[in-house]
């Protein structure tokens, strides 16, 4: 049990509530081509950052927990950060290690998937994002277990293959699939093994559904994986060539697809006494699948038809409280004391809301990979249902009902502190369309402005924010600072989170003068906790990183 903040006496709490509202994938774009921040017409944002305390603050790399500065923030570390108000080694870096120094091959799930394969003479499967974005998975890490199986005497692996699209170049999925087939190939011929891609299909299509937004994309997951349903490709190469004719779309909507020798079987179909390792390392879209292959027979969510018995692991703990997976490879970093955890401790209630697609941020992220709340009395979650449409058809969302409920709540006078995710930024900006993230902008534009009148009218204090950035970087860019164009002539562009900063601000319509106009500079999100915390009239924990905030 931790104690209560301690009254910080160079500040007066201000008789509203502290709102940070999460711009989810809004940064300061480097290129102003391909910065739909910029091209949008935000007056409201751009008056905001004119004429109130502003700073920009780091999002990605080292900044959030990530292994280098080469590697991009994402939703996950980002909330970790913000809400714990410190930086931990997070699982892109975790796993790093302990693949390289083969400690995750000494831990005793990693035998006993590996030991059930061998006794049972089963095939060993890994599910996974098939990339190196170092977002949810990364690809050296799939190569590293294959290799150490091999070693182990496990002859035969099976890869099902989730194109990403999404945190790499949309059209990039043979860039990963030719040269890993070559990488197989040279495996089998060295250790007389039988590797090969069993399956595989879009991300946003299968398997990788999150929040319970789209339980049917997991369906149609193990359907695809498990049970070797779906349409038969001689390989993997060739259903990507062939689905990218038919439909057109990108890597990350690309429909599932099944891969036979013989044109009638399926090659890699989950059986009993089989391994499964699902190898992304972050949580979010891991549970639901992972559901599946735990759940027992009260697991309703669709008809599995069999449920082979395999030993079955996650890459990492994907749910403290829940213990989700039973077994897992890396464990997770130990976030604790995270500022809502203070926050009830020293009696503010709180309201956490978004949509579904990034509910789950501002809450579970948010607390430190917490599902549960700290305080039943004073904290509060609200989900808006997210729309199941593609995101550049309704790019506002659901930022028009979250303003709904924000708005509310401010006026309640209810709550010390609100925190809101707004996700059209990410969300919208990841389907790579320009036309839509500036719609997606303007419209968050309006939201903000009736957020910030409900503040003024409350006397509260906004803060403004993000968790990395994705809307500020639209275009891939060449070394020479030019938009790069794809193979039909047009600007390539980029669906991927952003390396850029992301803006902090700070309106206080009732400001007593306590603190100097000018920002802090040089820090990262993590300082957005501080910041909070010491808006709401208390100290900041001696070990969470410096407010933006400077006092006289």
């Amino acid at each position: 049990m931790i104690e209560a903040l301690k009254k910080n006496p160079a500040f007066t709490p201000r008789r509203g509530p502290v709102v940070l509202a999460i711009l989810d994938g809004v940064g300061f774009g480097k290129y102003p081509d391909g910065d739909a921040v910029k091209l949008a017409r935000t007056p409201v944002l751009d008056d905001l950052m004119k004429n109130c305390p502003c700073t920009r603050l780091k999002a990605h790399g080292t900044a959030v927990g990530m292994p280098s500065d080469a590697d991009m923030g994402n939703s996950e570390v980002g909330h970790n950060a913000i809400g714990c108000g410190r930086v931990f080694s997070q699982g892109a870096k975790l796993v790093e290690e302990a693949v390289q120094t083969g400690k995750l091959f000494e831990g005793e799930t990693w035998k006993a998937v590996v030991e059930q394969v061998k006794s049972k003479g089963g095939t060993l499967h890994f599910i996974g994002l098939f990339s190196d974005g170092n977002v949810h998975s990364n690809i050296s890490h799939l190569k590293g277990m294959i290799v150490s199986a091999l070693k182990a005497g496990v002859k035969k692996i099976r890869i099902h293959a989730l194109l990403d699209g999404r945190d790499v170049p949309e059209t990039s999925a043979l860039e990963y699939i030719d040269p890993f087939e070559t990488f197989l190939a040279d495996l089998n011929r060295e250790y007389g093994a039988d590797c090969a891609i069993a399956s595989g299909g879009g991300r946003m299509v299968i398997t990788m559904d999150r929040y319970g937004a789209n339980w049917k994309m997991v369906e149609l997951g193990w359907k695809t994986h498990v049970l070797g349903e779906g349409t038969f490709y001689a390989s993997a190469h060739e259903a990507v060539e062939d689905l990218r004719k038919k439909t057109g779309a990108i890597d990350q909507d690309l429909p599932p697809f099944v891969i036979s020798r013989d044109g009638k079987t399926p090659l890699g179909p989950i059986a009993d006494g089989d391994g499964v390792i699902y190898f992304n390392f972050r949580g979010d879209r891991a549970l639901e699948i992972t559901a599946a292959f735990e759940g027992g027979p009260e697991f309703d969510k669709f008809d599995r038809k069999r449920v082979p018995a395999v030993c079955y692991a996650g890459m990492m703990e994907y749910d403290g409280d829940l213990h989700v997976p039973k077994h897992y490879l890396v464990n997770p970093p130990e976030i604790d004391r995270t500022m809502d955890e203070y926050l009830c401790a020293s009696g503010v209630s709180q309201l956490a809301i978004s949509e579904t697609q990034k509910y789950g941020h501002v809450t579970y992220f948010f607390n430190g990979n917490r599902s549960g709340k700290f305080d039943e009395t004073l904290d509060e979650y609200r989900e808006i249902r997210s729309d199941v449409v593609p995101f550049e058809q309704r790019p506002w969302m659901k930022c028009a009902e979250i303003t709904d409920a924000v708005v509310e709540a401010v006026a309640s006078g209810k709550y010390g502190m609100i925190r809101l995710n707004f996700p059209n930024g990410d969300m919208v900006g990841h389907t790579g369309n320009m036309e839509a993230v500036i719609v997606a902008m303007e419209a968050l534009d309006l939201c903000l402005d009736r957020i910030k009148a409900a503040v003024k009218a409350a006397g509260g204090v906004l803060v403004i924010s993000a968790d990395h950035g994705n809307a500020d970087d639209m275009y891939e860019h060449g070394k020479d600072g030019k938009a790069k164009l794809d193979k039909s002539g047009q600007i390539a562009r980029k669906t991927s989170h952003s390396l850029n900063p992301v803006p902090c601000i700070v309106y206080d319509p009732e400001s007593h003068g306590e603190y100097l106009p000018e920002l802090r500079s040089g820090l990262g999100i993590s300082s957005l906790a501080a910041t909070c915390i010491e808006l709401l009239g208390f100290k900041a924990p001696a070990d969470y990183d410096p407010s933006v905030l400077q006092f006289k």
